[in-house]
């Protein structure tokens, strides 16, 4: 595992942006220039034992991340924790697994046959976050998959990595309001994910979120390439809270919307 916790986000950002390229030309539009601020990173699995939400979670615990909150997403069959660091510069990290057990028992015999082809070695390397897919499969598994849950059969085509970044609008030079944020991507031609409104949240629940549409990229399946939704960039501004303290945590009825950012357009 990562004993430096930059190196290992500079080593998440570099594989998330393979995977959405959109993001890189986000970054130098809103930043112009000058470092971003990420606010948190998102992570999906499965709640089988070998890969749950725990395993993912002791690569940032043993940098010094705690858990903060507890979610959970009834619809979706979904649970959710984040975590958050000493440094209040360092992003916060949301985690999230599929209530596998919830599902039809073809939906969790195939899961269950992806798991079990991730060698124990792998979930305890340093890269494992950012290590993509380690299994087969073809393009009608995934479509069976996604009849039943996007959420299963994106982790299926795209595995383990990043499935977004978020720019701290608090944090940016240029712009105060998420308002504006999205106006200028929408200008630029960006995208963006509208499911609930284009911001999900308000200044009375402390967080505005709002984020752009899935990338589409080939991905390699045993019978021949495919093009799906890969990963999408979130943007989020954050209140104070009657202490005067920033909120840190999520809101349930926005990550939920939120999560719709990888459905086919």
């Amino acid at each position: 595992m990562h004993t430096d916790v930059n190196v290992l986000f500079s080593e998440m950002w570099q594989d998330y942006i393979k995977m959405t390229p959109s993001a890189a030309k986000i970054h130098q539009l809103l930043g112009k220039g000058a470092p971003i601020i990420n606010d948190h990173i998102a992570l999906r699995t499965f709640n089988i034992a070998k890969v749950n939400l725990e395993v993912l979670a002791k690569h940032f615990t043993s940098l010094g991340y705690v858990a903060c909150g507890d979610y959970q997403f009834e619809q979706k069959k979904l649970v959710a924790k984040h975590f958050e660091h000493p440094d209040p510069t360092q992003p916060k990290v949301f985690i999230s697994e599929l209530l596998v057990e919830e599902f039809s028992p073809q939906l969790q015999q195939t899961v269950k046959g992806f798991i079990d082809q991730v060698e124990e070695s792998a979930l305890v390397a340093d890269n494992f976050i950012y290590s993509g897919r380690h299994w087969q499969v073809d393009k009608a598994t995934y479509q069976a998959l996604l009849a039943e849950s996007e959420y299963a059969a994106w982790v299926a085509a795209i595995g383990y990595r990043a499935n977004h970044f978020t720019v701290s609008i608090n944090h940016l030079p240029e712009f105060e309001r998420i308002e504006d944020v999205n106006q200028t991507l929408k200008e630029a031609g960006f995208v963006l994910n509208s499911s609930g409104g284009e911001i999900k949240g308000s200044p009375e629940v402390l967080l505005e979120q709002s984020s752009t549409m899935a990338d589409k990229v080939v991905v390699n399946f045993t019978d021949g390439d495919a093009e799906i939704p890969s990963c999408f960039y979130e943007f989020a501004r954050r209140y104070p809270m009657d202490n005067g303290q920033i909120y840190t945590g999520f809101v349930a009825a926005s990550a939920d919307k939120i999560f719709e950012s990888t459905n086919a357009m």
